[in-house]
C-alpha cells in the first residue's frame, strides 16, 4: 500500500489521539528511517528520547533477539535470571539501593506518587488521606487519570474529572513559590529537571540545588522525572547531574527500553522502596526478562560514559548553530546536550507547518504548543548529519520568509 492508502486507513479505523505527520516509516537504522516509498529522513524527534542509542543499536538488539528464543514473560510470580542483574545494574548506576520496574513513563510515575504517599503515612506520619505533593506548571508526566488531575494543559486535562486530589500547583522554575506551598502534610516535590513536552524549558541555575535543599530540611522527598531527560540525552546520565543534585526517587523510562521494548522503572534507597510490601503494588510485565535483557544492555552502553560524552559534544554544535537562526525567523532557542526548543517566529509559520515543511526536506521534527519546534535526534547521529538537519531548518524558515 502506499503512504496515502495507510494514512487513510489509519485516520479512519484509530482513536485520533494523535495527529501524526504526513510519514509512513517502514524501516530504520540508526539516526536514519525510511518509509514505505522508500524515502529516507533524519529522526530528530527520537521517539521522544526513546531511540536515544538509535534505531536497532546491535548491542541492543543482540540482547533483544537472545532473549527472545529462551524467555519472554514469567509474570512477577516467580523470579527469572535477568531480574537480579537488571535491577543491581540499574541501581548502580542510579546510586539508589532498591528498583521498581514497570513498563510506560505514566505508569513509573503512578508508582513513584503511590510510594511518595505511603511514605508520608508510613515514614514521616502524615495523617491518613492528608498527604500532598508539590507539582510545577506546565508539566507532563504522562496522561493517566491521576497525572492529568495536575496538568495545567487544556488538552490533557479538560474533561476527564473528577480529577484526583492531593496536589499543589507552582509555577516551574521557582524554588520561592515550592517554599511558599509546603506545609506539615508535603510528602514529596515533584519535577522534570528539564521540561521536555513544554517545549524543552530549561530551569534557572540553581533550581535544582534549592530544590533539593528545601527538601532534605523539610523531610519530603525529591522526586526526579527523568523519562525524557535522562539517560544521556542531555551530555550527562541524568540532568539532575548538571547540578550534582541527587533526588530520593529517580522516574526512568523511554529510552531505558532501548526502543525496543518499554521499559520503566523508579529507583530510591531502602528507607523509600521498603515501604512497598506484597500485593500493594505491581504490574504483570513490569521487569519481564526481554524488558530487563534489554535494559541490561542499555545500562552497560551508559556504563561505557561514550553516549553522555558524546551528547554533550553533538549538543555544543547543534546549539551553536542554533543560535545562528536567533532574528532569522526564530525568536528563541532552549535546551542542554543534544536537546532543543525551538520558538518560531508565530508571524511566520507554526511549529507544525515547520514540521512539514523539513518533512518534504528529509527530517522529522514534532511540533509543540503552538510555534515551538523539539530537536532531539539519537545520539548516535554523525555530526555531519546533524549539521544538514539544522541547515534544513534554515532553508526551511528562509523560503517561509520569501513567501
Amino acid at each position: 500500500m502506499t503512504s496515502a492508502e495507510l494514512i487513510e486507513i489509519s485516520e479512519s479505523r484509530s482513536a485520533h489521539n494523535y495527529h501524526p505527520l504526513p510519514v509512513v516509516i517502514h524501516e530504520a537504522h540508526g539516526a536514519w528511517v525510511t518509509d514505505v516509498e522508500g524515502k529516507r529522513y533524519l529522526d530528530c524527534l527520537s521517539g521522544y528520547s526513546s531511540l536515544n542509542f538509535g534505531h536497532g543499536h546491535p548491542k541492543i538488539i543482540e540482547a533483544a533477539r537472545d532473549q527472545l528464543e529462551r524467555l519472554t514473560l514469567t509474570s512477577r510470580a516467580f523470579y527469572h535470571d535477568q531480574f537480579a542483574r537488571f535491577c543491581a545494574g540499574l541501581g548502580d548506576l542510579t546510586g539508589k539501593d532498591m528498583i521498581l520496574p514497570m513498563n510506560t513513563g505514566a505508569e513509573a510515575v503512578e508508582t513513584a506518587i503511590k510510594v511518595a504517599r505511603k511514605w508520608g503515612y508510613q515514614v514521616k506520619g502524615v495523617e491518613p488521606d492528608q498527604a500532598n505533593i508539590i507539582v510545577m506548571e506546565n508539566n507532563f508526566h504522562g496522561r493517566t487519570t491521576t497525572i492529568i488531575s495536575f496538568s495545567t494543559d487544556p488538552d490533557a486535562h479538560d474533561d476527564f474529572g473528577p480529577y484526583t486530589p492531593g496536589f499543589r500547583i507552582v509555577p516551574y522554575g521557582s524554588a520561592e513559590a515550592v517554599r511558599q506551598a509546603v506545609d506539615a502534610d508535603t510528602v514529596a516535590v515533584l519535577v522534570e529537571p528539564i521540561q521536555g513536552e513544554a517545549g524543552v524549558l530549561v530551569p534557572p541555575e540553581g533550581y535544582l540545588t534549592e530544590l533539593r535543599r528545601l527538601c532534605s530540611d523539610g523531610g519530603i522527598l525529591m522526586i526526579a522525572d527523568e523519562i525524557q531527560s535522562g539517560l544521556g540525552r542531555t551530555g550527562q546520565t541524568f540532568a539532575c547531574d548538571v547540578e550534582g543534585v541527587v533526588p530520593d526517587i529517580y522516574v526512568l523510562g523511554k529510552a531505558l527500553g532501548g526502543g525496543v521494548v518499554p521499559v520503566s522503572a523508579i529507583a530510591a534507597d531502602r528507607d523509600v522502596l521498603g515501604v512497598i510490601h506484597p500485593g500493594q503494588h505491581g504490574s504483570t510485565f513490569g521487569g519481564n526478562p526481554l524488558a530487563c535483557a534489554v535494559g541490561i544492555a542499555v545500562v552497560e552502553l551508559l556504563n561505557t560514559g561514550e553516549f553522555q560524552a558524546r551528547a554533550a559534544k553533538l549538543g555544543e554544535s547543534l546549539h551553536s548553530r542554533l543560535r545562528g537562526l536567533l532574528g532569522r525567523g526564530v525568536t528563541e532557542i532552549r535546551g542542554r546536550g543534544l536537546w532543543a526548543g525551538v520558538d518560531i517566529d508565530p508571524s511566520l509559520a507554526t511549529g507544525r507547518e515547520v514540521s512539514k515543511a523539513l518533512l518534504k526536506r528529509g527530517v522529522l521534527v514534532k511540533d509543540t504548543h503552538g510555534s515551538t519546534i523539539r530537536l532531539a535526534p539519537p545520539i548516535v547521529v554523525s555530526e555531519d548529519d546533524l549539521i544538514w538537519a539544522i541547515d534544513q531548518l534554515a532553508d526551511a524558515i528562509h523560503a517561509m520568509k520569501e513567501q
